[in-house]
């Protein structure tokens, strides 16, 4: 587990990028080495991998993968798949050995679809909203602790999708996490135009409403460099729900020295991965973070502030019940 302490050690902040009410904090680190593997897009681009259903009848919590090609496969979580019988995200990044075969666990982002629309998957090319995969991620570690394996809330991530869904004016026929972000997407340009790549960044420290959001490091900057647009609507996503009419913000950098001295300092368990390495999971007072670490690489690590939804600064909520149309629209086969 010190791989994570030494990691974070070596990270330096640069200065910060703005655009309205986000922020991020370019964080780098002397590392220009090729990463030993490909990421789900380039192994899905190259035919090296196939993800289906487990069976024909297909479980909400798990799909099947099957590595062809020689090289490992990282898959990052929150990665959503798109297709086959509803659309998911992945529940945990995972690193998976080249020719193998492995169940992998996920979650549904498409409430209302429980019917083929092709045999295998495709990436969406998006990640989860950060709010969302916050929760998930404490979702995910308080099943490991209990030994449920990497299971999350359902019932939770279809009831957040459809609380935006419903505060955003989105129209969502069956629910799906997608329709979120197409529907926005003329939206994105102004915060897509305003944050860019420096030299040797491998992570960030995201801002929303003067408030540190969350990080994300990867151990390559190529890896961060492929996901850098993907981090960045998944966090502009909670920033347009939350935006006020000319609202900008003037970011601090003492609060993002200390989350990041609070995720280095963060209790931490470590549990078998299902491919290969091991996932340790932080936990702190103000934090809930993880990382995938392979020898003594850490391969990914993220980390999201815990919202306490009790004290100010909540963010408004309608009540939008999703588990009634769950019940109603979803049979398992």
């Amino acid at each position: 587990m010190e791989q994570i302490g030494i990691f974070l050690e070596t990270v330096k902040l640069a200065r910060k990028q703005t655009c309205l009410n986000m922020a991020l904090f370019p964080l780098l680190a002397p590392n220009g080495d090729e990463p030993e593997y490909l990421t789900l897009e380039e192994a899905l681009d190259n035919d090296a991998i196939e993800i289906t259903e487990v069976t024909k009848g297909g479980s909400v919590q798990e799909l099947k993968l099957i590595n062809r090609g020689a090289q490992h496969v990282l898959i990052v979580e929150g990665e959503e798949l798109v297709g086959a019988k509803q659309n998911r995200i992945v529940n945990a990044t995972f690193l998976f050995a080249g020719n193998s075969e492995v169940i992998i666990p996920v979650s549904c982002v498409e409430q209302g679809r429980w019917d083929y629309r092709s045999h295998k998957f495709e990436s969406g090319g998006k990640l989860m909203q950060s709010s969302l995969r916050g929760e998930h991620k404490s979702a995910v570690m308080a099943s490991l602790a209990s030994g449920g394996g990497f299971q999350s809330d359902q019932d939770m991530i279809w009831n957040g999708l459809a609380q935006k869904a419903h505060r955003m004016n989105v129209c969502a026929p069956t629910m799906a996490m997608a329709d979120l972000f197409e529907q926005h997407e003329d939206r994105f340009s102004s915060y897509l135009k305003s944050f860019f790549l420096v030299d040797n960044q491998v992570g960030a420290v995201f801002v929303l409403n003067g408030k540190v959001a969350g990080l994300e490091c990867f151990g390559y900057q190529r890896t961060f460099a492929g996901f850098f647009e993907k981090l960045i609507k998944s966090y502009v996503l909670d920033a347009l729900d939350w935006l006020q009419e000319g609202q900008t913000i003037k970011p601090r950098t003492e609060p993002v020295r200390r989350f990041l001295d609070a995720t280095k300092n963060a209790k931490r368990e470590t549990y078998p991965s299902i491919g290969l390495g091991k996932n340790i999971s932080m936990h702190g007072r103000t934090i809930s973070g993880s990382a995938l670490v392979n020898g003594e690489k850490v391969l990914h690590l993220s980390a999201f502030r815990i919202r306490n939804q009790s004290k100010g600064g909540k963010v408004p909520f309608h009540r939008y019940s999703a588990r009634r149309r769950q019940r109603q629209s979803i049979k398992i086969d």
